[in-house]
């Protein structure tokens, strides 16, 4: 009786270990939350389109409004070519997730962007997903304008 107790708890604690070699990561949201605040604050200092493509995948996806999506990096590299992107543009991520496996998870929030005379504002949705080093990469961004909140 006690061998075979031996063999359940052995088991037990195999699967235990499994189930966390499987799934290395953490869910926890506030990695993302982080990156994309300071993607934010990259973007105000380099200018929007740099910062995305610092923080994005090989195959990032860019929505945005009037055109057609940006299939991956170097399509939105080629898109931006030569254009930093506006320092103007403002977000703050009022929600974040995290899939269970640690390994996809997405921020959304609000946006402004001051210009001479006009505010506008809007919300966004980022994707982010974890790199072979395990390292949070944009995935998908888009987003849409909004009346002031």
């Amino acid at each position: 009786m006690v061998k075979s107790k031996s063999v359940v708890i052995s088991v037990a604690f195999l699967f235990a270990a499994c189930g966390r070699q499987s799934s290395p990561y953490a869910s926890d949201p506030g990695e993302i939350i982080r990156l994309d605040s300071l993607m934010n604050v990259l973007a105000q200092t380099e200018g929007f389109h740099r910062a995305l493509l610092h923080y994005a995948s090989d195959d990032f996806v860019k929505f945005d409004e009037g055109q057609l999506p940006a299939l991956g990096k170097h399509a939105y590299e080629e898109r931006t070519s030569g254009k930093p992107g506006t320092t103007a543009l403002q977000w703050r991520p009022l929600r974040a997730e995290v899939a269970q496996s640690g390994e996809l998870g997405y921020t959304w929030g609000n946006w402004t962007l001051k210009g001479v005379d006009t505010v506008y504002h809007g919300n966004y949705f980022s994707v982010w997903k974890r790199n072979s080093k395990g390292e949070w990469r944009l995935a998908l961004d888009g987003g849409n304008t909004t009346p002031p909140h």
